[in-house]
């Protein structure tokens, strides 16, 4: 489905709060602006052969793509500096060689009736919240809202992040508290 135009990829690699996670930022655009895969386990990166091969690896984790960036989470019992060249080189021969990202169908979602309220979820979580945890290497995904409860749904470098548990009850529910107090109260992850 998404495949890169083969050329000259150049990779910068960022950390961010999850110390055993690590974005390889590349110079261009990987998947559709808004868009995010999440390969959890080696079984759900099926259609991901980038992801399939990172796997590969016995330090690999996890793995997520974003807009232009790949972040791998990596198993605790290694250093990054023992194995960031190894990815960094992976990802950037797999990029120049032209293969293909994804080999998916894109999935069929059903088109619902959105309240007020979800629709003013969903601006706040694009407008205040998305663009700080993309900066970390993660996704936040709106999941659900009932009962004054928003569920979120937290990818990439959020996931298994120490400090994801303190942004999001201190962070992203207090910011929901004070934009929204008549409707929200609180905020969960999946």
């Amino acid at each position: 489905m998404l495949k890169p135009t083969p050329k000259n990829i150049s990779i910068y690699l960022e950390s961010n709060p999850n110390p055993n996670s690590l974005k390889f930022v590349v110079n261009e655009m990987l998947v559709p602006e808004g868009m995010s895969f999440d390969f959890p386990s080696p079984a759900e990166a099926e259609e991901a052969p980038l992801a399939q091969e990172l796997f590969m690896y016995p330090f690999v984790d996890r793995v997520f793509y974003m807009s232009n960036f790949v972040t791998v989470t990596k198993k605790e019992d290694v250093e990054w500096l023992e194995i960031q060249d190894t990815i960094k080189n992976h990802i950037k021969s797999f990029l120049e060689s032209g293969k293909l990202l994804l080999d998916m169908k894109a999935p069929a979602t059903p088109a619902q009736e959105e309240t007020d309220t979800v629709k003013k979820i969903k601006t706040i979580l694009d407008e205040y919240i998305r663009p700080a945890v993309e900066q970390d290497g993660g996704a936040i995904t709106f999941h659900s809202y009932h009962d004054k409860k928003v569920t979120v749904a937290l990818q990439g470098s959020c996931s298994g992040c120490p400090s994801s548990t303190v942004t999001l009850k201190a962070g992203i529910e207090n910011l929901f508290k004070r934009m929204m107090p008549e409707e929200v109260q609180e905020v969960e992850a999946l």
